[in-house]
């Protein structure tokens, strides 16, 4: 016969498709959801990094930035920097307490970013203020809207800063490099560089950072400069940023946290295919007879595969356009929402390449699950169709294996291609698969033996074993189902309560009360009197405080290196350095040896057993660090252990104490003691050393929680439709065997069997399953929980088992009641019509 043309197939499946689109339901809520959550996390990354390179040159106060610690550049260095920069300008930042007027409900002292700017400040991008603006009197101060809150500050006030005195002249509206100067631990204040230098914080050895900002003429590229000042200053240890890379720790967190969302999302897709298929079969299994008639009156195996795909790719179509609307829009309502938690408030608009990314997964996704059942009916004679309740379908032919491997292929290949990190993406993905195919397994194993389990005498009981591997059964479907709905709640549970506890028992329970920096370093015998005066019993912790960049290890560069190694973060820029005749507390001694207390003899140094693993050094190689310029190679003596959540003072290099004895530097203490002595011993210590910072770890603590709250959340709204997609498999797996259901439920009442015995039976089913199921659903997520917690965010790994146990049991029973209400259709059938459909 020869085959139709697409006008009349169009019509057959339009008509078809508008009086049975309720059976594509689950196909159209599946890639919807899927497909809106890649869509959202998309846009809203791009958004955000996007907005970051826009802004790159206002986020950095120029076109270069050079920044350096405790000390500023010599006027041979700053001749240099100015060479060929249109403007130049200079900013000194350092953490200060702010002494404001005692007014009730006021804590009196607030730890703040002080920042000194010249005449020149801000380059680029305007700082717009509340009262007085540029240029700052030499008794003028702005704060920030939060210090005058915390303060109850107006303009007119006045303010303490050490030993100087300043005049509140406005309240800063916005700060135009704010996002640039990175993670700060309290609201920012700015004076002029002249005032800063009057109120005695800026000492040889205080803990201050200076930055010179230049703008560059048209033309110039700014890596040319970087290059330029590198090569003529190669031992200066200081960080260098571009107009380019403004904000390379936000940008590089939001496209990591972006991408490990989107794989989520893309995890929750892959799973929703499942349910796509399921949706797909049961559609046409709802179908069979009229497909039968179609061939019996002489359409042909293409036809029928014509006029089915066409009904599926209009419902898949209408989903990814649905969730790609959702998807393009629910940005700017989350930026409306939440958009003052974000580092730049992004700019609302159509990002179209994580649009379309997100539209062909979907799409993929769709055509990879619906092509097997949609092969079987397509296959299958009029014949076998008719008899189809009892009698299966045989293996998917050749070209619908080779349709479906394509797809699959193509949804690897276009995830890898789109990732900032092809290999992880690949891992998760491969994870992904690697589950479904192990859950797969099972359900074939379990099928297989429940087939040679001998009779059961319990009638329920039997009928439940016969039901997983009777013809027609969905074992497979409702294991992959039940699988992952219960991996997904246990891995949930894990990572949530992993995160909690990172901050609920470990920090509290072993950190300090106080931080207290930048103490003179000749004043620790005065400084530890005051303590003991005012909290008796206080214990103390006192380090000598520097900073120092390393610049070369085991005889390479870090310069000439192309990227970094994995997990060397400490390689960016400069970090804390101190020295100590003993082991500091809080680090356990791995490899080597402590040198002697009164040692003097060529730099040692001592360093975190991971961070040489990540530079593959190790004891008798050789590490140079530039610290106030210079730069000193140190042989590594020793590897330790750092324990990283006692919140001390956990340094990864610590030197011998003659190699830096000499060098300016400051103190900086930790103070355990009673609630009760903390705000005599701050009034203490700000009165005697009016240059020092105190810093209470509930400030600490209370950034911390808030930014891991902010992260589990994403991960949970992200995860959900994870979870959502597997509820979506189970409702599917459930409708694929109404049918054949329906058909035992009839056979059933027929022969006197009662509704609560058929329910019965399903339940004791489906108890089966999730028992089996539990164990594997434990392993499972509980591994990924680690994987997310432990290697992505590099956090402790702690969970709750309790609440673990009690999530998966929970998840079980709520798996359990979706199946059974799934069924209910199945029992309110009435056997005289279902017989007289046979």
């Amino acid at each position: 016969m020869v085959p139709m043309n697409w006008t009349t197939l169009w019509r057959i499946a339009r008509r078809d498709l508008h009086a049975g689109f309720r059976g594509l339901r689950l196909l159209f809520v599946c890639l919807f959801l899927g497909v809106a959550t890649l869509a959202t996390i998309g846009s809203l990354t791009a958004s955000i990094t996007s907005e970051l390179a826009a802004r790159g040159r206002v986020i950095l106060g120029g076109d270069v930035e050079v920044e350096m610690t405790q000390r500023e550049a010599s006027s041979t260095e700053r001749a240099a920097m100015r060479q060929g920069a249109s403007a130049f300008s200079e900013t000194i930042r350092i953490r200060a307490m702010a002494n404001g007027p005692a007014r009730p409900g006021t804590p009196g002292a607030v730890l703040t970013e002080l920042k000194g700017v010249d005449r020149a400040y801000p380059l680029t991008g305007a700082l717009r203020v509340e009262g007085a603006g540029l240029p700052l009197g030499d008794d003028a101060v702005l704060v920030d809207r939060a210090l005058a809150d915390r303060l109850l500050l107006r303009v007119g006030d006045r303010l303490r800063y050490g030993t100087a005195r300043f005049r509140v002249a406005g309240i800063i509206v916005e700060e135009p490099d704010r996002v640039g100067e990175g993670f700060t631990l309290g609201p920012v204040a700015i004076v002029s560089l002249d005032a800063l230098r009057r109120t005695g914080l800026v000492q040889p050895g205080a803990l201050y950072e200076t930055k010179y900002r230049l703008t560059l003429p048209a033309g110039t590229a700014p890596d040319t400069v970087v290059d330029r000042l590198k090569a003529r200053f190669p031992a200066a240890g200081w960080e260098y940023k571009t107009r380019d890379r403004a904000a390379p720790g936000a940008d590089r967190f939001f496209q990591r946290l972006g991408q490990f969302l989107s794989l989520i999302g893309l995890a929750a897709l892959v799973i929703a295919g499942i349910g796509v298929g399921n949706g797909v079969g049961a559609y046409l299994a709802s179908k069979r007879g009229g497909i039968a008639v179609l061939k019996v009156l002489g359409a042909t195996t293409r036809d029928i595969a014509r006029i089915y795909l066409m009904q599926i790719a209009a419902v898949a179509l209408l989903a990814v356009v649905s969730g790609l609307a959702v998807g393009a829009a629910l940005p700017s309502v989350i930026v409306a929402l939440v958009g003052d938690l974000l580092p730049v408030r992004p700019a609302t608009g159509l990002h179209v390449l994580p649009l379309l990314t997100s539209g062909a997964f979907g799409l993929l996704i769709a055509l990879a699950f619906a092509l097997p059942p949609l092969a079987r009916a397509r296959s299958l004679p009029a014949a076998a169709l008719f008899r189809d309740l009892v009698e299966r379908s045989v293996r998917p032919d050749a070209r619908t294996l080779a349709g479906v491997a394509l797809a699959a292929g193509a949804v690897v290949a276009l995830a890898v291609a789109t990732a900032r990190d092809p290999l992880f993406a690949a891992a998760v993905l491969a994870s992904v698969v690697g589950v479904l195919l192990l859950l797969a397994a099972l359900g074939v194993a379990i099928r297989r033996l429940a087939a040679r389990l001998p009779r059961q005498r319990a009638p329920l009981l039997r009928l439940a074993i016969a039901n997983l591997h009777r013809p027609g059964s969905q074992t497979v479907a409702l294991v992959i189902a039940l699988g992952l709905a219960l991996t997904l709640f246990v891995t949930l549970a894990a990572i949530q309560t992993s995160l909690d506890a990172e901050i609920e028992r470990a920090v509290p329970a072993r950190a300090p009360d106080q931080f207290v920096l930048d103490v003179p370093s000749d004043q620790r015998a005065r400084f530890a009197a005051l303590v003991e005066a005012n909290a008796p019993g206080a214990t103390l912790n006192i380090v000598p405080s520097l900073r120092g960049t390393i610049t070369a290890f085991g005889g390479t560069r870090v310069a000439d290196l192309a990227t970094l190694p994995d997990d060397a973060w400490f390689l960016r820029g400069e970090r804390g350095v101190t020295y100590s005749a003993t082991l500091p507390q809080g680090s356990v001694l791995t490899a080597g040896k402590w040198w002697p207390a009164d040692y003097a003899g060529p730099p040692l140094v001592s360093l975190d057993r991971e961070a040489a693993r990540a530079m593959d050094v190790t004891v008798g190689d050789t590490l140079t660090i530039s610290i106030l310029g210079r730069e000193i190679e140190a042989r590594i003596a020793n590897l330790r252990e750092i324990h990283w959540e006692t919140m001390g003072f956990n340094y990864i290099m610590v030197f011998s104490p003659d190699t830096l004895a000499a060098a300016p530097h400051s103190l900086t203490a930790t103070i355990e003691m009673d609630d009760r002595h903390q705000g005599a011993v701050t009034r203490a210590l700000l009165a005697a050393f009016p240059s020092a910072s105190i810093i209470a770890t509930r400030e600490i603590v209370g950034q911390v929680r808030t930014i891991l709250d902010q992260m589990a959340a994403a991960i949970l709204l992200s995860a959900s439709v994870a979870i959502l997609a597997g509820i979506a498999v189970l409702i599917g797996a459930i409708a694929a065997s109404r049918a054949a259901r329906t058909y035992d439920s009839t056979i059933l009442k027929t022969l006197g069997a009662t509704r609560a015995q058929v329910l019965g039976a399903q339940a004791v089913e489906y108890a089966l399953l999730a028992t089996v199921l539990a164990a594997l659903a434990l392993a499972l997520g509980i591994g990924a929980a680690w994987f997310v917690i432990v290697q992505v965010f590099e956090f402790g790994w702690a969970p709750d088992w309790g609440v673990i146990l009690a999530t998966l049991l929970g998840g079980a029973v709520l798996t359990l009641g979706i199946g059974l209400a799934g069924s209910w259709p199945v029992l309110s059938a009435r056997p005289a019509t279902i017989l007289r459909r046979l």
